[in-house]
């Protein structure tokens, strides 16, 4: 899909859109936002790009309405008429059903999913995985091959319900819940993933790529990027590493140098 190994994938944190609390009633703001984010993250380098409705917040723990689906749809089209790069989708807080279909419309790669497989306990309340839901609802639109399915493995800003056990979370969501990659995130948005907690994912499931999904920058990209096989990155992209401001190029331009040297030196 990226066409190279040690894949970075930048995030486009859109604004609150229509339905939420903090929405601000101008869509041509929020499609402007994505554009110009799209841009400086594929001018500094990304493979990949994946568009979130970060801004949504307090998010729906389950489908997040058909307002949301339109508005993320009008978005991601946005990005693609501005990058030719892979885009995939994360409907928050967890509507990979949502996501699949947007995705389907507008042509994307794959989607990221908070819980596939397993129950997580959140802010928003219980996130049950639903993988059997999801995987029939992509073959029924015949986008088995289009739409592969990133997710998170006792994902960020959650206590899980149940085993915590990586190694066999990993194998199990890879063989009963089909997952095509695997994301390794720290505690909540921007805090370092743990890197022995990679290890363990990447030991435990050779043949299938692995992410860190979260706190990956400049500095600790080599440690992580000789064991993953990538990153998704948001937050240390930003202005001043804060998360609610618009991509800095230089620093996108930066962490490339990084990928490009884990690379050239495996």
């Amino acid at each position: 899909m990226f066409g190279t190994s040690k894949v970075f994938i930048g995030v486009v944190h859109l604004p609150p859109l229509p339905g939420s609390p903090r929405w601000s009633g101008d869509l041509d703001s929020v499609l402007e936002w994505a554009r110009r984010d799209a841009r400086s993250l594929a001018e500094g380098g990304v493979h990949g790009l994946i568009v979130e409705n970060y801004g949504d917040v307090p998010y729906v723990p389950g489908s997040v309405g058909p307002h949301t689906v339109a508005a993320m749809a009008m978005a991601t089209r946005a990005v693609q008429e501005v990058v030719d790069l892979p885009v995939g989708i994360n409907m928050l807080r967890n509507d990979p059903v949502s996501a699949i279909a947007v995705a389907v419309a507008t042509g994307c790669r794959f989607v990221r999913i908070n819980v596939h497989h397993g129950v997580m306990a959140a802010d928003e309340g219980v996130i049950e995985g639903k993988a059997h839901e999801t995987l029939r609802y992509r073959s029924a639109l015949g986008a088995d091959d289009q739409v592969k399915i990133f997710t998170d493995l006792l994902v960020k800003h959650a206590t899980p319900l149940g085993t915590s056990d990586l190694s066999y979370l990993a194998r199990e969501t890879v063989e009963r819940s089909l997952a095509d990659l695997l994301i390794v995130s720290g505690d909540a948005t921007g805090e370092e993933a743990s890197l022995h907690d990679l290890e363990v994912v990447k030991g435990a499931v050779p043949e299938v790529p692995v992410l860190v999904g979260s706190g990956l920058n400049e500095g600790n990209a080599p440690g992580y990027l000789a064991v993953g096989d990538g990153a998704i990155v948001g937050t240390s992209l930003k202005m001043g590493g804060h998360i609610h401001n618009p991509v800095d190029v230089s620093r996108v331009a930066a962490l490339s140098q990084r990928f490009a040297e884990a690379r050239n030196n495996p």
